[in-house]
């Protein structure tokens, strides 16, 4: 099933006319938040790296009203280019309700004997200072709206993962910053969430296999995590930050909402990493 065929349950929920900014939107999570979004009612702004995704996405989503769907190009690790996309935003839809932080990456599995500092520098630039970056310059105008912020994390950043050291970091430092924002924003109106997938079917994954010797092999092992014997979708991931910037959770702020499917839960099979 592609992600476009894939089906959204937002069980009621609407996001009409309000504005969402979603990093990294292009593919994979982002994409899978835009498509939930625009089906919502709300106008999207996505951005990326790739212009070409981005305006596929676009054309794709323009057949799904009731909303709207916009591309901006944009590499987060530079700060100068995040200022940039809020602007275009609220120039071209007068506002800003929601603030989705999606864009990151996980740099490949090598245990910390492989990794250097540009490495951790590289990551940490791209996965959690473009997300404090994002939120400085769009809270002047979420205060005003009295919008919402959501941080995608990662389950690993509070379970850990094997030969993941400096991402786990990343994600780690994403849910601590989540809950003190949190507070902070609070007098202000802003709530301040963060999402943490477990395995989902992301566009990293999908990349990953395909060069992968054994990927047939590795698409069971990551599958059979979960209790249920399956991946997450990137809609699914979608589904929860939709609920999460909706008035349906307005009591709910500071939080690190695991999406999983439980594969936290229980002892585990204790093996290494098959790949790594």
């Amino acid at each position: 099933m592609s992600d476009a065929d894939t089906p959204i349950n937002r069980s009621g929920l609407t996001f009409t006319d309000r504005v969402v900014i979603v990093t990294g939107g292009s593919r994979g999570i982002g994409a899978g938040c835009a498509r939930v979004f625009v089906e919502a009612g709300a106008k999207v702004m996505i951005c990326g790296r790739d212009p070409e995704a981005g305006q596929s996405l676009v054309k794709e989503l323009g057949n799904r009203t009731p909303g709207q769907c916009a591309f901006q190009a944009c590499d987060v690790s530079q700060p100068e280019e995040i200022r940039t996309l809020i602007d275009a935003t609220v120039s071209q839809f007068g506002r800003l309700d929601c603030l989705i932080n999606n864009a990151g990456y996980h740099p490949p599995v090598k245990r910390i004997d492989d990794f250097d500092l540009a490495d951790l520098q590289d990551v940490w630039q791209t996965n959690f200072v473009s997300q404090f970056v994002a939120c400085r310059h769009a809270l002047p105008h979420l205060r005003k709206t009295r919008g919402s912020i959501i941080n995608m994390s990662s389950l690993v950043g509070d379970i850990g993962q094997e030969g993941a050291t400096i991402y786990c970091s990343t994600k780690g430092a994403i849910n601590a910053f989540t809950k003190a924002l949190a507070i902070e924003e609070a007098t202000n109106g802003v709530r301040v969430n963060a999402v943490l997938p477990g395995n989902i079917v992301s566009d990293s994954r999908v990349q990953f296999l395909r060069t992968a010797p054994n990927a047939e092999e590795i698409d069971r092992w990551i599958d059979a995590n979960q209790h249920n014997g399956r991946s997450g979708t990137n809609e699914e991931v979608g589904q929860l930050c939709l609920f999460l910037a909706s008035a349906a959770a307005s009591y709910i702020t500071g939080t690190l909402q695991i999406i999983s499917a439980g594969a936290e839960l229980g002892y585990g099979v204790k093996y290494p990493t098959t790949f790594l």
